[in-house]
């Protein structure tokens, strides 16, 4: 994959070298006054570069809130020349990047199911050649990296030089305590490879839970992320899209007033072995993840049993579990004798879920 020049981030976004990129604003932009006094509040603030919001939404269900559409550039408009913020709205077609153009946004952002698609990328590209525009790349949905860095050199060869991905995150296919999976060992290699080319972090949108925004936060800024780009809304509580993941400007004030930056000398000469670190954290987390959804199951399969009079141990069926893992581990040239001792651990703990939750069954019928 041929990644070109790319413009440094400090020289399109105001910044000093060392400082990294905060872009904050509402999910989506709802009415004039929501944006208003988002934005006005936001202006108090010493390192906030650009102020962002969703024009247009791209939801799951047509019946969600999908931003106020067009209407809701003349206020970015108006909130740009008041405060003097950089803008920033998604962009997910070549419709978009006109308009958005015609009201002076200053950055334009690929989301993760645009990102998804190269022939979408391609017709923003296409329509993006000629201009001074700043794109942010968000990640695909599925943790593609392939696909990601494809979308940065599409718009790399239409002569985009202003550029920066956007990590926000890999779609669960399990359950997590956050909306999108991290993945940083990804993130680590990409940084490895491609050292020149800017990476944003949206703990927003990996959080979906304004209590793990903090911690995701920092972990960026101590991997050296270029930056953050942070939802945050004047009274969330009212949101009508997203509402869990947006902070109000105080709590985000407080967020950056906490927040240590990295020591990019130190991270730099011990990243492989942090890389490494981070894949080992990464799958132990979704290990855990994976573990707590196998109890859940074995809890319905307790009531199962329960309903049919069937035993909790059923021997056949635990030789038929060790057989197959191990006959697999074998495969993966894992220690056999290891993955014995691991799964009768795992079984024992579900032979105890399985007599606890029949025991308590029990007692509630009484």
């Amino acid at each position: 994959m041929k990644i070109s020049y790319v413009k440094p981030l400090h020289s399109w976004c105001n910044l000093g070298n060392n400082l990294p990129l905060i872009i904050a604003g509402p999910c989506s932009a709802e009415s004039r006054q929501q944006l208003w006094d988002t934005a006005s509040a936001l202006s108090t603030f010493d390192n906030i570069s650009v102020f962002r919001a969703g024009v247009w939404k791209p939801r799951t269900s047509p019946e969600s809130f999908e931003g106020a559409g067009t209407i809701a550039l003349d206020w970015l408009f108006e909130i740009k020349k008041q405060f003097g913020f950089q803008t920033a709205v998604e962009v997910l077609s070549p419709k978009h990047v006109e308009l958005c153009l015609k009201k002076e946004v200053d950055v334009l952002w690929l989301g993760a199911r645009t990102t998804s698609n190269p022939y979408s990328v391609q017709e923003i590209a296409n329509a993006l050649k000629g201009t001074n525009a700043a794109i942010l790349i968000k990640n695909p949905i599925n943790p593609d990296i392939k696909l990601w860095l494809g979308a940065a050199e599409r718009l790399l060869l239409a002569n985009i030089q202003k550029l920066a991905l956007v990590h926000r995150g890999f779609y669960p296919f399990e359950p997590t305590k956050y909306r999108n999976i991290p993945k940083w060992e990804l993130i680590i290699d990409l940084k490895t490879q491609y050292p020149s080319l800017p990476i944003i972090c949206d703990p927003s949108h990996i959080a979906g839970n304004t209590r793990y925004i903090y911690p995701i936060a920092q972990k960026a800024m101590n991997l050296c992320y270029d930056g953050l780009m942070v939802e945050t809304h004047i009274n969330p509580n009212e949101a009508l899209s997203d509402r869990n993941q947006q902070l109000t400007p105080s709590q985000l004030k407080k967020l950056l007033s906490n927040i240590q930056y990295c020591n990019k000398k130190e991270n730099k000469r011990h990243i492989e072995l942090i890389r490494l670190r981070e894949k080992v954290d990464s799958i132990d987390m979704q290990l855990l993840e994976l573990l707590h959804y196998r109890m859940e199951i074995i809890k319905q399969m307790s009531a199962y049993k329960k309903m049919h009079h069937i035993p909790i141990l059923q021997l056949k069926r635990w030789k038929e579990i060790v057989h197959s893992r191990i006959k697999r581990a074998k495969e993966l040239n894992m220690n056999p004798d290891f993955i014995k001792a691991l799964l009768e651990v795992i079984h024992m703990e579900a032979i105890r879920i399985q007599s606890q939750e029949q025991s308590e069954n029990k007692n509630n019928q009484k």
